[in-house]
């Protein structure tokens, strides 16, 4: 006769209704004493029919959900105990969370009948499968489980429970981690606040070898086992965890409590969130393999405040425990998400204000403090910069860039916040590039999904930053040379302001289009790629009413022009082109020196094609724009313009002539001779003296 395993097995070979595969995987799970690979496979069968189910009722068929009872619902969420094998709970949440999308509001009722009758019966172990089944499915049904979570009585009845003279740790652990998952709902959090905040406390506040040493006192032959119920403390990592729960309740709401302690203790625990963190920050240094994971994450909700923040950062032992932490994490787990998380608080900026949220930010502050503003002094960009400056010599890139790799879009987005705020220290970009991370954000820009726009964005600003301060053939150099054409679509993504911010922020349009300017400083593929991108967006830009954007912007086209690709653009002949030069020739007599010095140069390229110079000369003030320069108080322009007119006057035939013609008549000869007798380099003299003989001595 065949075994529920064997018969399991053969579930694909076998003519089986849905139903009937269901009952018989139950069975299976119900079966017990398998081994833990066996229970996995069923598991993930049974998932597997749960997430088809949902296809097949919306077909009209039957839901398998009909002839999953209470019996095997019970069975189900008595995988997600604690003592099960990790390996197990993991397949048997994710087989819980498929049951509970395809029962709807048959699942919820009976999860919710076995909460509450697990609770009523109240033994241990009970309480252990309550626990941590509310612990699991929290953030599957949060609704949900805040009900439960929130029904009359429930949290009352923690306190007396862990309060109970002989221990538990199972049960301590189970109920801290439920407490824990439950800290996600504000109003879990609160009712955590209000309930269990005292008993919280004494649980960290407790010295257990002073509890041990009082039992030995008052009964000297008492044998203390490290049993499950042996002892009247709580163990170290039961502790651990309801230290995170206080730093939770701590760094996100104030404290408030209505629980009334009966019994000897008279004085209310104060724990701070910077005792807290010392605790984790002790146990990280000290002792990391026995709370990492509680410590870690206890630290990334301390990591809100800003003396935590600084605290942290200025502790070099621990920044070092933590880059070690991240760089042992498995990707995609807790513990790596937690210790990013960290670094994340301590490296943030504050957010951009316009002065009219400057100004609504005073105005609450002033509301909110009895007419007293109250700044946070060490959030601003000078602390901040100091925190990134330390994380970053602690070592941190080369984990980032190890992470990246095999990093989920939430860690990855954590990832790219980091080096985004580090790379706002110009003194940090090029050590940044030579540890690896312009490919990271290259790679990270390219596989994040469109819907990831901001840290797409983020990530794309990080790289301009670098670029903008890096020898681009140093960056793109190297035994594994990371292509420079793949840093060009994240850059001229950033050339238009985001649509979707509230304010216009055009820092990122600036700081990208200096990456480009250096880029396009390189060779010619390079340039023909800027231009068939995002020519258009560029030419934007030339009107922008910022004058850093516009002097950015004829940078970038100084240098592009040096190509053939945006040299017709300008030089076709074409009413497109003569339009373009109008801009660039007006721009070279704009009020900003940076601009008229960046189209100057422009015109000093362009002008040595004659369709330019026919341009140039019949556009009215065309040629006393030019001249502008020449007499400009800045030699360097000066040698720019006079370039400029030397290439026009310079021009065969006709074009040549009208030229000449055309200088002279805006008084070019005297404009010239003052330029050579203000200028003190030779070459600036000399161009100039060759430019007033040719006016001189021909017609």
């Amino acid at each position: 006769m065949a075994t529920v395993a064997e018969s399991t097995d053969a579930l694909q070979q076998q003519n089986l209704s849905r139903d009937d595969q269901t009952l018989l995987l139950f069975a299976g799970l119900m079966e017990g004493g398998k081994e833990d690979d066996e229970t996995v496979r069923d598991l993930d069968q049974l998932t597997k029919l749960l997430n088809d189910d949902v296809e097949a009722t919306s077909k009209g068929q039957s839901s398998i959900c009909t002839v999953i009872d209470g019996d095997c619902v019970d069975t189900l969420l008595c995988y997600l105990d604690m003592r099960q094998q990790d390996v197990v709970r993991g397949h048997a949440t994710l087989a819980t969370s498929a049951y509970l999308k395809a029962s709807g509001d048959d699942g919820s009722k009976k999860l919710s009948e076995f909460f509450y009758d697990r609770v009523k019966r109240g033994t241990y172990d009970d309480y252990i499968v309550a626990f941590c089944v509310a612990g699991v499915i929290f953030p599957i049904v949060p609704d949900l489980t805040a009900e439960l979570f929130l029904s009359e009585g429930f949290l009352p009845s923690l306190g007396p429970l862990m309060r109970r003279k002989w221990k538990s740790r199972k049960v301590e652990t189970a109920c801290l981690e439920m407490l824990n998952a439950a800290c996600m709902h504000t109003a879990c959090r609160e009712g955590v606040q209000k309930y269990c905040l005292e008993w919280l406390e004494e649980v960290v506040d407790q010295d257990p070898e002073e509890v041990v040493r009082d039992m030995y006192a008052a009964n000297p032959d008492v044998n203390l086992e490290e049993g499950s119920i042996s002892m009247r403390r709580h163990s170290e990592q039961v502790q651990h965890l309801a230290a995170v729960v206080l730093a939770k309740l701590k760094a996100t709401q104030p404290p408030k409590s209505t629980t009334e302690i009966t019994g000897e203790r008279v004085e209310q625990a104060t724990t701070s969130i910077e005792d807290l963190s010392k605790m984790f920050t002790k146990v990280l240094i000290s002792n990391p393999e026995q709370g990492r994971q509680s410590s870690v994450e206890g630290l990334a909700y301390a990591s809100l405040q800003p003396q935590i923040k600084e605290d942290l950062a200025r502790n070099k032992d621990l920044l070092a425990s933590l880059v070690k932490t991240l760089q042992d994490a498995p990707p995609k787990s807790p513990l790596t998400y937690g210790a990013l998380s960290i670094f994340v608080n301590l490296t943030r900026y504050q957010p951009t204000q316009s002065e009219e949220e400057k100004r609504i930010s005073q105005l609450k502050a002033y509301a909110n403090a009895a007419g007293k503003i109250q700044p946070q002094p060490l959030n601003d960009d000078k602390h901040v910069a100091a925190r990134c400056k330390r994380v970053f010599e602690a070592g941190i890139t080369p984990v980032l860039v190890s992470h990246s790799k095999n990093g989920s879009v939430a860690s990855l987005t954590l990832i790219i916040s980091i080096i985004f705020s580090i790379s706002v220290t110009t003194s940090l970009r090029g050590q940044l590039a030579q540890q690896g991370a312009v490919r990271l954000l290259i790679d990270a820009w390219d596989s994040l999904p469109a819907t990831e726009t901001q840290t797409k964005r983020m990530a794309a600003q990080a790289l301009a930053r670098v670029l903008i301060s890096t020898n681009p053939s140093l960056v793109f150099g190297g035994t594994r040379p990371v292509p420079q054409s793949a840093a060009i679509r994240p850059l001229t993504s950033l050339i238009n302001p985001d649509p979707a911010a509230d304010t216009r922020d055009l820092l990122p349009t600036f700081e990208t289009l200096m990456a480009l300017t250096n880029l396009a400083s390189t060779d010619d593929d390079t340039r023909r790629s800027i231009v068939r991108t995002a020519w258009t967006d560029i030419e934007e830009q030339l009107l922008s009413p910022n004058n850093l954007v516009t002097k950015a912007c004829v940078e970038l086209i100084c240098n592009l022009v040096q190509g053939v690709d945006a040299l017709q653009l300008y030089a076709d002949g074409s009413v497109q082109a003569k339009n373009r030069l109008h801009i660039l020739v007006a721009l070279a007599d704009a009020e900003d020196e940076g601009t008229r010095s960046a189209a100057g140069g422009a015109l000093a390229s362009l002008t040595a094609y004659e369709p330019v110079v026919q341009a140039i000369v019949s556009r009215e003030r065309g040629v006393e724009n030019v001249l502008g320069l020449c007499a400009d108080d800045s030699e360097d322009l000066r040698h720019r313009g006079v370039f400029v007119v030397y290439n026009m006057i310079s021009a065969e035939g006709e074009t040549g002539r009208l030229a000449r013609e055309k200088v002279k008549q805006e008084n070019g000869v005297s404009i010239l001779t003052e330029c050579a007798k203000k200028s003190r380099r030779a070459e600036v003299v000399e161009i100039t003296v060759q430019a007033i003989k040719i006016l001189i001595e021909q017609v």
